[in-house]
């Protein structure tokens, strides 16, 4: 896939794949938005890339203001940028309608750290909570787990991973 400048259309985002020592994958259930099956809300953490910030930061940085969670090792960037289109239908709710969709970088980081590190209730820093919940699953089931248009992009960051997951 291509990388932000290739895109200007496609906000600049970053993913991390955070596994624990068993090879399972962090994942967390955001509130439903806009009528969609609460069966499909989990996700790995996510988020913009500010301008000027560096991929690897902005992953880093998304993934504790997300969980608390700092006790992390790079293991893996993902080779590629991943990309994806917004519905028709949620484009005008999604940035003001600047973006068509989103461009990422994945990362995968290894935890390091005991659970009670974990905080998504009350994030740090003030950032408001983007999850209710959260789960160690299984790496291969985290497609079918998401909200649909993100599927594809779930299956190549899974493929791009594999080896480092159960």
């Amino acid at each position: 896939m291509l990388s932000p400048a290739a895109l200007p259309d496609y906000r600049p985002c970053v993913g991390v794949m955070l596994l624990n020592a068993d090879g399972l994958v962090w994942a967390g259930k955001r509130t439903p938005e806009g009528g969609v099956d609460p069966d499909y809300c989990w996700q790995m953490p996510q988020g913009g890339i500010d301008a000027g910030e560096d991929p690897l930061a902005a992953a880093r940085r998304e993934l504790y203001e997300e969980t608390a969670i700092r006790s992390i090792t790079l293991i893996a960037e993902a080779p590629s940028w991943f990309s994806y289109d917004y519905p028709a239908d949620i484009v005008p709710l999604r940035h003001k309608a600047r973006y068509k969709g989103q461009t990422q970088k994945w990362f995968a980081f290894r935890f390091e750290g005991e659970e009670s590190e974990i905080d998504i209730l009350t994030p740090p820093d003030g950032h408001k909570p983007e999850f209710s919940e959260w789960r160690w699953q299984r790496a291969e089931e985290l497609p079918g787990l998401v909200i649909p248009f993100k599927r594809p992009v779930y299956e190549g960051v899974v493929q791009a991973f594999s080896a480092f997951t159960r």
